[in-house]
């Protein structure tokens, strides 16, 4: 069934560090062996053997409007044919920031980048250069990319110092990263009575989205507001998975609360490599040229880029994700409903196009903890089930899934139906 997309894994061992180029593509997760795709359409992916399946992946979060969107194919076509990069300025630019400002209610200047590892990387040297503080605060089970200061995991106590995630990443720099529960208030009013003059910033997905979707508990983002703005620090929404995906303004415009720097990043591309970063004109003009705090990049505000994600985004109407959520409640509903149907332990989170399930007696997982306390075993058994049956999700019980503009209820009920069978075996 998947004979090329084997061949063409031992191939890339022979080539590129574990035949993937990031590692959760590897399926080290789930085991087996990883699926090559060749194109994809709507809701639709189709691998090296011509095999179909309904994803649910989404390239990870961008293809809101599904595969081979043809606004955005268009937009890229016709910017390839006149120059895919200039390393100079360009109106693309210019036209995407404006739609970045009028959107998101933190952001009044942004600076392009070209993933949203660059975007947050940026982020904190801006927020450390601007505080003249070193030490960042984050929450473990939030991922913000694989730069140094955040590749970061939490120390054996909630108020210890920050340990190396990874070899390569200095003791000294991890130590000045604190990184504490997801949604533990209480946790976060102890880090700043002890810390709070030593933060630079704090850094969060407003909407967890890399153990899984886990929305904030009320109250939770308000005390981060709360306390950085009480002890002169910076609050950073991580939103490159959240913006415009949850919402035209991201989750900021959900939760009602506005940090003082948000990145972004997946949608604003289209598809495309890009990230952003942005907040008031005060903070963001301490970058260069006309600011002391460096940063650059030659690919920056890639045209190609820039033209998918103004496609993309101008292709939203004002129901979208209205109809967005209500497409994922239907299948969420349909996915609780077959659980309890089979007797099967399962808790749902969604937000909008984005939900996970977690196979777990607890009632519910709002923390990694709660992530590990899961059964990622019968996730892989279910994973490689639906695989089968022509519907893919991620390959790792620590991953969201998503919902496209794509997909529509004959595929959902597909889905479902899959469900239905695979929960009957496990």
């Amino acid at each position: 069934m998947h004979k090329r997309s084997a061949d063409a894994y031992q191939r890339a061992l022979q080539l590129i560090p574990g035949g993937v180029n990031s590692p959760v593509r590897a399926f080290k997760g789930v085991g087996g062996t990883p699926v090559f795709f060749e194109s994809g359409q709507g809701p639709f992916l189709f691998d090296l053997d011509g095999n179909k399946y309904v994803d649910y992946v989404a390239s990870w979060g961008p293809m809101l409007q599904g595969y081979s969107f043809a606004p955005v194919v268009q937009a890229v076509a016709a910017q390839a044919q006149k120059a895919t990069s200039f390393g100079a300025p360009c109106l693309l630019e210019l036209e995407l920031a404006n739609l970045l400002v009028s959107s998101v209610p933190s952001i009044e200047k942004v600076r392009m980048v070209n993933s949203g590892t660059e975007a947050t990387m940026s982020v904190i040297r801006l927020a450390r250069g601007i505080t003249n503080r070193d030490r960042i605060l984050k929450f473990t089970g939030c991922f913000h990319g694989h730069a140094d200061s955040l590749l970061v995991q939490a120390g054996s106590g909630v108020l210890t110092l920050g340990l190396p995630d990874s070899p390569g990443v200095p003791s000294a720099l991890a130590q000045q990263t604190l990184s504490l529960p997801y949604n533990d208030v209480e946790a976060v009013r102890e880090a700043f009575t002890q810390f709070g003059t030593e933060i630079a910033a704090v850094i969060v997905e407003p909407i967890a989205g890399n153990m899984g979707c886990i929305p904030p508990v009320t109250g939770f983002l308000e005390e981060l507001r709360t306390q950085t703005t009480q002890h002169g620090s910076l609050l950073i929404f991580d939103e490159v998975m959240t913006g415009f995906r949850v919402a035209r303004g991201g989750a900021q415009k959900v939760y009602e609360v506005t940090p003082d720097l948000t990145t972004l990043g997946k949608v604003v591309g289209g598809g495309l490599p890009v990230g952003a970063f942005g907040g008031s004109a005060e903070l963001m003009d301490q970058l260069a040229p006309i600011g002391p705090v460096y940063q650059s990049g030659t690919l920056s505000g890639n045209p190609l880029a820039m033209a998918g994600g103004l496609a993309l985004l101008d292709s939203l109407e004002t129901d979208f994700h209205e109809k967005l959520e209500a497409q994922t409640s239907y299948f969420t509903d349909g996915i609780r409903d077959l659980a309890n149907k089979h007797s099967i332990d399962l808790c749902i989170n969604s937000v909008c196009g984005m939900f996970s399930f977690y196979f777990t007696k607890q009632s519910s997982v709002s923390n990694y903890q709660d992530v590990e306390n899961c059964d990622s075993k019968r996730y892989a058994q279910f994973f490689h089930e639906m695989l089968s049956r022509g519907i893919y999700f991620a390959p790792s019980a620590y991953e969201c899934a998503f919902v496209s503009g794509s997909h529509t209820t004959r595929e959902i009920d597909q889905t479902l139906a899959a469900f239905d069978e695979v929960f009957g075996q496990l």
